[in-house]
């Protein structure tokens, strides 16, 4: 019954979608005083304005933003054809990789609507997710039902193993390179400024030769559907260098970054901050 009733909301226009989702979003803020504490408190640490004034503006903006994030899952996980809302300008960059014969490493932080990058390569080319299972169990088949186009690997060691597999057979992997990593995977590293436990993984996967491409879906005004920045790292992947490549990203557009996310968690058993 919830399926079908999601399928059928899909179909609703995506202006409506993203009005909804702005009014949402700020029902959301209001009402959760801790989710609204940090989202306030990762926002001003940024930096990523220039006065008072310009603050509460992308505050503003970012709030309903947030709520945009969650409602369009409905028309990309249970619509039809999301990846024609997507317009991709330097999708010759992966053209570029797969003609040497290179796996992709796709880095996709939690910017724009983040979700909707790897359905739109999964039409053009198979792609491996790395995906954390949810902690309310009833999500998990949405989600799957939703994916059903990628291929899914668990965020364990049977998970990794999927990511090397793709790689080596040339394919696409993606990650979600702001994700606070569990115990072990990670070392900390500044991010905006502060102690984020950040992944290796990344890094790891690196050494196989692959390129390694950050990829941001961009929400266009007005429901007008998303645009697909890529930019190529060509350096060494750290803990170091990849916040601030996020951080550089998400300067461009921040108002999009999901600043509710706990981004500065503490995972069990891991190392104290330095």
């Amino acid at each position: 019954m919830l399926k079908g009733l999601l399928r059928a909301l899909s179909g609703l226009p995506l202006p409506l979608i993203h009005s909804i989702g702005s009014i949402m979003g700020r029902l959301v803020y209001s009402l959760s005083p801790s989710y609204a504490a940090r989202f306030r408190e990762n926002l001003k640490l940024s930096g990523c304005y220039s006065s008072d004034e310009e603050f509460e503006e992308l505050l503003s903006a970012s709030i309903a933003e947030s709520g945009k994030a969650l409602l369009e899952l409905i028309p990309l996980w249970f619509g039809k054809d999301a990846e024609k809302r997507v317009a991709c300008s330097d999708w010759s960059i992966v053209e570029e990789a797969k003609a040497q014969g290179r796996g992709i490493i796709f880095l996709t932080p939690h910017l724009g609507c983040f979700e909707i990058s790897a359905l739109y390569c999964a039409k053009i080319m198979p792609i491996t997710v790395l995906y954390r299972r949810p902690k309310l169990q009833w999500i998990e088949p949405l989600m799957n039902e939703g994916r059903k186009t990628l291929h899914l690997a668990p965020a364990d060691l049977s998970g990794v193993r999927k990511l090397l597999k793709a790689l080596k057979k040339g394919e696409a992997i993606g990650l979600l390179p702001d994700q606070a990593p569990g115990e072990g995977e990670g070392e900390w590293a500044d991010f905006f400024g502060r102690p984020a436990y950040t992944m290796t993984l990344a890094g790891r996967l690196q050494e196989t030769g692959a390129a390694v491409i950050m990829a941001f879906a961009e929400r266009l005004p007005k429901g007008r559907g998303y645009m697909l920045h890529l930019h190529e790292l060509k350096e060494r992947i750290t803990p170091s260098s990849l916040n601030r490549a996020i951080e550089d990203l998400v300067r461009t557009c921040p108002a999009q970054y999901l600043w509710s996310y706990n981004r500065y968690k503490i995972p069990k058993g891991a190392k104290d901050i330095p």
